[in-house]
C-alpha cells in the first residue's frame, strides 16, 4: 500500500511553493488507493500556532486534499528520545559545542583554503573531562549524526538516478542545545513509525535525502522512495521565495481562485504534459503521473489561475452559486438569468459583485463627448414599456434610423452609457434586467 505524507510547519500559512508537495503526495495516494498522512510538524513550541494548525486544515479542505489520518509531532517526543537513545548506543549521536559565530568562522576560513564548509568533527577529539567542562561554561551541547562517509546512492521518482559523498556534507544537527528535536530526526523517526513509502518533496531536500538515507537505515527502517520536483521560480525566472508572502493560499481564494483550477495547474507545471482543467481531484488522480515531470526550475505566474478559473466558472449552474448570489441580494426571480449573462463575463465569482451594481443601482455612464448628443437622443426614445429579449434590437434600429449610425458607432456607445462598460453580456439580454430592477436613466 502506498503511504505518503505532507509535514507543513504550523508557523505560518500554506504558500503556492507547499501545493506541489501536498497535492502530489496526494495524488500518489489517492490513485494507488493509498493512504494520506497530515503530520503537522509542530516541535518549535514557540514559533507554532494554533491559528496556523487551523488555516492549514483549512487549505487542504478547500483544495480537497483530505487526509486519512493527522498526527501531531508535539505528541510523539517518546519515539523520538527513544530513536535518540539508539543512535547514541551506537556511536552515531555526538554531542558538539560550537557557538554560530565559532562555527561561522570555520566555515569561512574553509572557504577562503578552497575547502567545502563542511563540519570538521572537532568535538568527536574532546575528552570526558573537556566536555564536562563546556557544558559547565556553555550549557548543554547540540547533537549531531555520525555520517558514514561514504557515498549515498537512490533512484529518484524525478531526477533518476542521484549520488552524493557524504564526505562533502556535514553531520547533520538533530537535537538543539534547548532539547528540540530537528526536523530531520523528527521526519525519519515518524516516516520509519508511520511506514510511510513514498516521499515526494522540493528539490532543496536532496541533501537531506541523502542523510536521511543513512539515519534510515541506522535505525532499522525501510527507506522510502523519494522524489524531489523542481522549485518554483517567478514568471520571469525569478526567485519565488520573496513572493511567498502575496502568494499565501488563503489570499489566492480571497482573490477568487477557485480549487479546481489551482489543483489543475500546479499537478502538470512543470511536467511534459499541457495544463488541462479537470472538475475534481479524482480526475486529476486518475491521470498523475510523477515519471513525467523534469528537474529544471519551473515558472509559475498567478495570472495563469484566472483563466482556468473562469473555465471551472463556466461548468456551475445556478445551484452551485445560489448562495453567492444570495449574499449579492440577487432576487430569487433574477437569479437564473442574472446567472446565464454574467458567468461568461466574470474570471472569478468576485466579479459578480460589479455586475450586481450595475444591475441593481445603474452604472456610471462612460459617454465620450462626441457621443453625448448621440446618447440623449437614443435615450429619449428608449421605450418605456418592460423590456424584453426583442427591445435592444427594436430600440437601435429606430436609434439607426433617427441617427443615421450603425455598427460599432451605433452600438459601442450605448453600451458604455448603460453599463459603463466596453464588452459583457448581450445587451439583448442585458436591458430586460436593467428594466425588471429599475436601471437609472441617463
Amino acid at each position: 500500500m502506498v503511504i505518503t505524507r505532507f509535514a507543513p510547519s504550523p508557523t505560518g500559512f500554506l504558500h503556492i511553493g507547499n501545493v506541489r508537495a501536498a497535492l502530489m503526495n496526494y495524488l500518489l495516494a489517492k490513485k494507488s488507493n493509498g493512504i494520506f498522512v497530515l503530520r503537522i510538524d509542530d516541535t518549535d513550541q514557540e514559533r507554532s500556532k494554533q491559528e496556523y494548525v487551523d488555516a492549514i486544515k483549512t487549505d487542504l479542505d478547500w483544495l480537497g486534499l483530505e487526509w486519512d489520518r493527522i498526527e501531531y509531532q508535539s505528541s510523539r517526543l517518546d519515539l523520538y528520545n527513544s530513536a535518540s537513545d539508539k543512535l547514541r548506543s551506537i556511536d552515531l549521536l555526538y554531542e558538539c559545542f560550537e557557538t554560530p559565530s565559532e562555527l561561522d568562522l570555520k566555515r569561512k576560513k574553509q572557504l577562503n583554503m578552497g575547502k567545502p564548509p563542511v563540519y570538521d568533527r572537532a568535538a568527536l577529539a574532546l575528552s570526558g573531562a573537556e566536555k564536562l567542562n563546556l557544558r559547565n561554561n556553555r550549557g548543554d551541547g547540540h547533537w549531531r549524526f555520525k555520517l558514514e562517509q561514504n557515498r549515498i546512492e537512490w533512484k529518484d521518482g524525478i531526477l533518476k538516478d542521484l549520488s552524493i559523498d557524504a564526505a562533502s556534507v556535514s553531520d547533520p544537527v538533530l537535537i538543539r542545545a534547548d532539547g528540540q528535536y530537528l526536523y530531520t530526526l523528527a521526519s525519519v523517526v515518524d516516516d520509519i513509525d508511520m511506514g510511510i513509502t513514498h516521499v515526494v518533496r522540493g528539490s532543496d531536500h536532496v541533501t537531506n535525502t541523502a542523510t536521511q538515507i543513512q539515519m534510515i537505515k541506522a535505525l532499522g527502517g525501510d527507506i522510502p522512495k523519494f522524489a524531489h520536483h523542481s522549485l518554483l521560480t517567478g514568471p520571469g525566472g525569478e526567485a519565488l521565495s520573496k513572493r511567498l508572502g502575496t502568494l499565501a493560499l488563503k489570499d489566492l481564494r480571497e482573490a477568487g481562485i477557485e480549487p479546481a483550477a489551482l489543483c489543475s495547474l500546479m499537478a502538470r507545471l512543470g511536467s511534459s504534459q499541457p495544463v488541462e482543467l479537470r472538475i475534481t481531484i479524482d480526475e486529476i488522480a486518475k491521470d498523475f503521473d510523477l515519471s513525467i515531470f523534469g528537474s529544471a526550475p519551473t515558472k509559475f505566474d498567478e495570472k495563469d489561475l484566472y483563466p482556468l478559473t473562469h473555465r471551472y466558472l463556466q461548468t456551475l449552474n445556478l445551484g452551485d452559486v445560489q448562495q453567492n448570489l444570495a449574499s449579492l441580494g440577487v432576487p430569487s426571480n433574477l437569479a437564473q438569468p442574472f446567472w446565464d449573462i454574467t458567468r461568461e463575463n466574470i474570471n472569478t465569482l468576485n466579479d459578480l459583485s460589479a455586475w450586481w451594481d450595475i444591475f441593481s443601482q445603474g452604472a456610471e455612464p462612460v459617454i465620450d463627448e462626441a457621443d453625448q448628443e448621440f446618447v440623449e437622443k437614443a435615450m429619449s426614445v428608449l421605450p418605456n414599456e418592460t423590456f424584453d429579449e426583442f427591445t435592444w434590437s427594436k430600440w437601435t434600429e429606430e436609434v439607426k434610423q433617427l441617427t443615421g449610425r450603425k455598427g460599432k458607432q451605433l452600438f459601442m456607445p450605448l453600451r458604455l452609457a448603460l453599463t459603463g462598460k466596453e464588452r459583457g453580456p448581450d445587451m439583448a439580454k442585458v436591458l430586460p434586467l436593467l428594466q425588471n430592477i429599475k436601471a437609472k436613466k441617463i
